[in-house]
């Protein structure tokens, strides 16, 4: 039953649309987010082939990618565009997530790379953040060219 509720709950953070949490009011560049399943098959041969297909049926422990894309749609370069996304409760950061990744353990409030952040317990201890305790991630981009489109990624396991 357990496997279950965390499924539905998984279920209906997919059924919203994957956007960004935040980026620049007014500004020619624009964002469109979406979630894809990895699926891992195997040919005829033995070869195993990665897909991001749409996810359909998953339970705990299946592996996800997030995406951002972003166009520049303005007639001049946009500086330090920042992209802040956050991670829904049903997910966890994947534990091979680019260690550069700049992340918040606590809601957006506070940034850095995970290696270099701290979760405060309730006795005023602390210990290390691990990829559970990601709560969002962040992009700056230095520099949107006119015309310029990208994507921004990441990877995310179900709880």
């Amino acid at each position: 039953m357990k496997s279950l509720s965390k499924i539905m709950i998984a279920a209906a953070a997919f059924a919203l649309p994957a956007l960004p949490l935040a980026a620049q009011n007014s500004s020619p560049v624009t964002l469109a987010g979406d979630v894809k399943a990895v699926k891992i098959t195997t040919d005829a041969e033995g070869k195993e082939r990665t897909e991001l297909v749409e996810p359909t049926g998953i339970v705990p422990g299946d592996r996800l990618v997030f995406g951002t894309d972003y166009a520049n749609t303005g007639p001049e370069a946009v500086t330090n565009f920042t992209v802040t996304n956050p991670l829904p409760a049903a997910v966890r950061l994947a534990p091979d997530a680019d260690p550069a990744l700049v992340v918040s353990v606590d809601g957006g409030t506070t940034w850095g790379v995970l290696g270099e952040l701290a979760i405060t317990n309730s006795d005023g201890t602390t210990r290390p953040a691990t990829h559970a305790d990601v709560t969002h991630v962040r992009w700056v981009l230095a520099s949107i060219a006119p015309g310029e489109a990208g994507r921004l990624t990441y990877p995310a396991i179900i709880r």
